[in-house]
């Protein structure tokens, strides 16, 4: 049974600089400590929805997700 336990932002950021120092940029992970892993959730999106949704966009739309991709970035690594 797994409990949910809400962390401070203290510690929530000393968790993702550790995470960073091993190259993980997931914003979801699980750490098992018994065996010493960590485990990154991938993003939900195939290569195939990908390339879909790429035919359907506008350049001027590409350009403003990829500013709001950057943005996020910017934010989970502040």
């Amino acid at each position: 049974m797994m409990i949910l336990k809400k962390m401070d932002s203290q510690a929530t950021s000393t968790i993702k600089s550790i995470l960073q120092k091993l190259n993980i940029n997931n914003p979801r992970v699980l750490i098992d400590l018994e065996k010493q892993t960590v485990e990154a959730q991938e993003d939900d999106y195939s290569v195939d929805d990908l390339l879909e949704a790429a035919g359907t966009l506008t350049p001027e739309r590409g350009k403003e997700l990829l500013k709001e991709v950057g943005q996020s970035r910017e934010e989970w690594n502040a």
